[in-house]
């Protein structure tokens, strides 16, 4: 009887319950952005001590395309064993529903929310040799180009896009946009002088604007930021109504098990709390989440009041642009 029950408990050990105690391999996260943009930055900043956490690599995956929607499609159809994870953010998981009438997922139901990593207030940038130096300036100049005047982004539904679709709403204007597969490359065209403005997020813009080679006209935000200082906000600069921001957050594929999300969370919080990391996203802008803003539960929250926020704003631009 005794070399039967230690037969049986030999067996629960050297099965797949115990061979599998996740992670027990790699780990991807896929960013739906080409490298090099905001999305694609705040990834890599946090999977490094994530990785140290869970005692497992992180592999970034860049799968760009169609405003991020073909990566998060892609990443959402994954196995939910947690091996396979993305950075989504507010275009992805807010005003894709809007853009995309044939997304093929739900933000608010086909995943499961792992954390906020970060948010990213949004900047309003040209091109360094811009006739405009301030927003004013730059708004009078909008209106005269018309369509004359290219804006980039980083593809239908991405923050670049949306927020970019509010901006020139606001300001009566209906510049020819230019797609691009993520902000990286559509900002390396606006520095060389290819095309004239953009909405970014912060942390893809900072040093740019600190090395003077693209201009900053505002930030959207109620206050300055630290990192830039000297940058006004947009109410400070005479069109109140645009205050936005953007945020990235980690997301894994419905279904996933409450302990691995759990493990995944605790792994993302520690690399918040992580000094380097505080620091590296102190100097590019970003607004580090505090407290329950951590939690699984709040980025599903985010996630269902963004997607309400951003539809009837995007479809009454859109409406209003024909």
């Amino acid at each position: 009887m005794k070399k039967f029950v230690l037969a049986a408990a030999m067996a629960v050990l050297s099965g797949p319950a115990f061979a599998q105690a996740y992670p027990a391999r790699p780990i991807t996260m896929i960013v739906p952005f080409a490298a090099g943009g905001p999305t694609d930055i705040v990834a890599r900043v946090v999977a490094e001590p994530m990785s140290k956490t869970l005692g497992q690599t992180i592999v970034i995956e860049n799968v760009a395309g169609a405003g991020g929607t073909t990566g998060i499609t892609r990443a959402a159809g994954a196995p939910a064993d947690g091996y396979m994870i993305m950075m989504g953010h507010m275009g992805t998981h807010g005003a894709a529903p809007a853009l995309y009438p044939n997304l093929k997922y739900d933000p608010t139901k086909d995943f499961a929310p792992v954390g906020l990593a970060a948010g990213t207030p949004i900047v309003i940038v040209g091109q360094k040799n811009h006739p405009a130096n301030n927003l004013k300036e730059f708004i009078d100049w909008a209106k005269k180009q018309g369509d004359k005047s290219n804006h980039a982004h980083a593809g239908v539904g991405s923050v670049s896009h949306s927020t970019g679709i509010l901006l020139n709403s606001l300001m009566g204007t209906k510049p020819t946009f230019i797609p691009y597969t993520g902000t990286g490359p559509a900002l390396n065209d606006m520095m060389s002088g290819q095309v004239d403005y953009m909405t970014d997020q912060i942390v893809n813009v900072v040093s740019q604007v600190q090395a003077g080679t693209i201009k900053a006209f505002a930030i959207a935000t109620p206050a300055r930021s630290p990192a830039l200082p000297n940058l006004p906000t947009t109410k400070e600069a005479g069109l109140p109504e645009y205050e936005v921001s953007a945020w990235n957050a980690i997301f894994a594929p419905k279904g996933t098990p409450a302990d691995v999300v759990a493990k995944l969370n605790d792994a993302l919080v520690k690399s918040l709390d992580d000094a380097g990391v505080k620091k590296r996203m102190d100097d590019l802008g970003a607004v580090m989440p505090q407290g329950a803003e951590r939690s699984s539960a709040a980025l599903q929250k985010l996630v269902e009041s963004e997607v309400a926020r951003w539809t009837p704003v995007l479809k009454a631009a859109a409406a209003a642009a024909k």
